[in-house]
């Protein structure tokens, strides 16, 4: 049985909330914890890498894993690439908080690398949790 057929929505919101929640307390708590400032950047960004393959996988529940994580690796390039964008609006967002967290303030080549590796992450739990219910 495809692993599209075995996912259950309520699963995939439990594992993007999930995530959510250690990027939360990676950013929050990481430096406190004396974690090497690579560590809790770059961490930051793969688990954000792997809450849009989560977020993909609930929004198109019945696609195969491998549509999914191209499709999420689209979404992480085109929201890489649009900090290369300036407009007042966009710039005064993205020193926000919420503006921080979903969009980011500087483009960086490694954090294409990191959100890669968040995706593959995902891809990889959605097919042994698929595994685990055939």
């Amino acid at each position: 049985m495809p692993e599209a057929d075995l996912r259950s929505r309520g699963t995939m919101i439990a594992l993007c909330l999930a995530t959510i929640a250690a990027g939360l307390l990676l950013r929050r708590f990481g430096m406190g914890l004396g974690l090497p400032f690579g560590v809790v950047k770059h961490g930051g960004s793969l688990l954000w890498g792997t809450m849009v393959y989560w977020l993909m996988t609930i929004i198109a529940l019945r696609r195969p894993a491998s549509w999914l994580a191209i499709l999420a690796a689209l979404v992480a390039l085109c929201v890489e690439l649009s900090r290369l964008y300036h407009t007042p609006w966009l710039d005064s967002f993205r020193l926000t908080t919420p503006g921080a967290l979903l969009l980011g303030r500087v483009f960086s080549p490694w954090n294409l690398v990191a959100y890669a590796a968040g995706i593959a992450l995902g891809w990889a739990t959605d097919l042994c949790i698929a595994r685990g219910r055939s």
